[in-house]
């Protein structure tokens, strides 16, 4: 720092000005301290060696300086200035603990690899965190996170153009990242891969039909184009390898190519995995498949689709067993009938073990029951049948005032086990006074009373046996990567994007898989301790507003979840200001090389 003399007609006046480089790497000075004109300076540091004075106190912010550390920042507002016009204050911290891990796992290399591999002339890197980030903090349209990049503290300077143009090499080199990032994790993080998950879902596009995104079906009964994901994930939780395919197509056919790409791939043949996966995969190919090799599959069975002799013994009462005790031998219909039994039995997995080998494939159906289970079960429905009812008396009531068939209303009856109107039938009815279409609707009470029998169970199909205990432990971790979907399709808004390129969708979906990973590998730095949404919540509140020449002062609530967020990062952005310098130096000491 030094002293600063301007000097006009009618006065003369002193500063201390600052040297600082702004995040940029420009140059630049600011004026740390207005001191004042000379009467002010006397007022302040005395009549008697004045400017000795004045020099020894700029000696004495040198010093901080010095010693590595950053002098007091002094703000001076006006209120009766005006703020700068389109000038952008208001900056995201949240991504800088993102950035982190992205560098961690060594992202910025494998854009490097790609960058080199082209030869373009863009920093697809820049492009790359903007999307990953936003992604987690604030998921937009593509058009959207380029504006926010300007947001974002950093520099990040790039063209819209440029967002489009790295979605089409990302998709180019989709299986190439996803190997790298394979290789690359398993140097920071002790990959758990003894257990493999496999889920599908689809997402809806705001488009037209096209060859890629196709009508099918759809959870959310959209109608809309659908594009599906096939997502592999490890015991804990992480990304490990996914497929894109167009809405249409079967989920039965995913699951073997791009499993054998990556046993392939990742070099992971022999390595005696267990796959595990729902009741949509639950063909005999898919389990041949899985025995190979030493693998083992543990595969969901709907207990309705069993034989009528296997679906006796499954929900027969008797010869039920509790894991961790191999020797009692249990009859649920005797704990149901005392009360005071059943609340001690209330938390407890039930499971009997059933031979079912086929001529091709040798199996045992493992069939787990749970009261609290049963209990889940029974609410959701009863609640989804007040739903039913609710629709028939309001329909049924609507249609006999009806005046003309066109205003006649109908009820569109589905099979899908997780929508009321399964408890629908519509009844032809001949009352002359109706209008024409005569039909009213009632519920259909045995559907009901069928389902209300399968309430608690839960059935496995699996190779390996005599380890029921992990193969049930195996079966209980798959919510994971229906969290993992879900997080994708709420939190992360995967599914909506206007966008109909089939190489820029699976661009899209390649920033979603490390979105996620990056989200994972935080949530489990953060001992597992908060909620998606309370991680992400925060993440979006982390914003600093920026004082020119000073540095940006926080706006967010400091709580145990930024502290820990901090303890991670191992540098704290919750000071009242964080100067240029300490943010250049979050910033440069992120990109360490792994």
């Amino acid at each position: 720092m030094r002293l600063k003399k301007t000097v006009t007609k009618s006065n003369t006046t002193y500063c201390i000005i600052r040297d600082y480089k702004n995040l940029q790497g420009k140059r630049t000075t600011a004026i740390y301290e207005a001191l004042g004109n000379e009467e002010k300076l006397s007022e302040r540091f005395g009549k008697d060696h004045t400017m000795d004075k004045v020099q020894e106190y700029i000696d004495s912010l040198n010093q901080y300086i010095t010693e590595g550390k950053e002098p007091p920042v002094l703000l001076s507002l006006d209120p009766n200035k005006q703020i700068e016009k389109d000038v952008n204050r208001s900056f995201f911290l949240g991504h800088l603990f993102l950035r982190k891990i992205y560098y961690d796992l060594g992202i910025d290399k494998i854009c490097e690899n790609i960058q080199n591999k082209y030869r373009f002339t863009f920093d697809i890197n820049s492009v790359v965190e903007c999307l990953v980030f936003a992604r987690i903090v604030w998921p937009a349209s593509k058009l959207s996170t380029f504006q926010q990049s300007k947001k974002f503290i950093g520099h990040y300077n790039f063209e819209l153009q440029h967002v489009y143009r790295t979605l089409n090499y990302l998709a180019q080199e989709i299986n190439t990242i996803q190997k790298e990032l394979f290789d690359r994790s398993n140097q920071v993080i002790n990959r758990n891969y003894k257990v493999i998950y496999y889920d599908c879902t689809n997402f809806f596009f705001y488009t037209e039909e096209n060859d890629f995104q196709r009508y099918g079906v759809s959870k959310q009964h959209q109608p809309l184009p659908l594009v599906q994901m096939g997502l592999f994930m490890d015991a804990d939780g992480y990304p490990f390898a996914m497929n894109i395919h167009s809405g249409n197509t079967s989920e039965s056919t995913t699951m073997i190519p791009s499993e054998q790409e990556f046993l392939n791939e990742y070099h992971m043949k022999g390595k005696n995995i267990i796959v595990c996966t729902d009741a949509a995969m639950c063909n005999n190919e898919i389990k041949n498949f899985n025995i190979q090799e030493g693998r083992g599959f543990v595969i969901t069975q709907s207990i309705k689709k069993l034989s009528n002799e296997l679906q006796a013994l499954a929900l027969d009462k008797t010869e039920w067993r509790i894991l961790g005790n191999i020797h009692d031998i249990y009859n649920l219909e005797e704990i149901e009938n005392d009360n005071e039994v059943k609340k001690a039995y209330y938390n407890k997995i039930f499971y009997k073990e059933i031979e079912c080998e086929t001529k091709s494939v040798k199996q045992t159906l493992i069939v787990t029951f749970s009261f609290k289970y049963q209990d889940y079960q029974h609410n959701l429905k009863t609640h989804q049948l007040e739903r039913a009812r609710k629709l028939v008396e309001e329909t049924n009531k609507k249609n006999r005032n009806a005046k003309k068939a066109k205003d006649i209303e109908k009820i569109k009856v589905t099979k899908n086990q997780n929508d009321p109107k399964r408890f629908i039938k519509g009844v032809a009815i001949t009352d002359a006074g109706e209008v024409a279409n005569n039909i009213e609707y009632i519920i259909d009470e045995d559907i009901y009373k069928a389902e209300e029998k399968y309430n608690g169970f839960y059935g496995i199909t699996t190779n390996l046996i005599d380890d029921t205990e992990t193969i049930v432990k195996v079966m209980q971790g798959r919510w994971e990567i229906e969290e993992s979907f879900r997080i994708m399709k709420d939190d992360f808004d995967a599914g909506t994007v206007h966008l109909s390129n089939k190489i820029r969708i699976q661009g899209h979906f390649i920033t979603c898989y490390l979105s996620l990973f990056i989200y994972r590998y935080l949530e489990h730095q953060l001992k597992d301790k908060y909620t998606v949404h309370e991680i992400v919540n925060k993440l979006q509140e982390m914003k600093a507003l920026e004082h020119k020449g000073k540095g940006y002062e926080p706006t967010y609530t400091r709580d145990n979840l930024t502290d820990d967020l901090h303890r991670f990062l191992g540098i704290n952005t919750d000071t009242e200001i964080i100067t240029y310098k300490k943010i250049q130096k979050i910033l440069e000491g992120q990109k360490n090389r792994i």
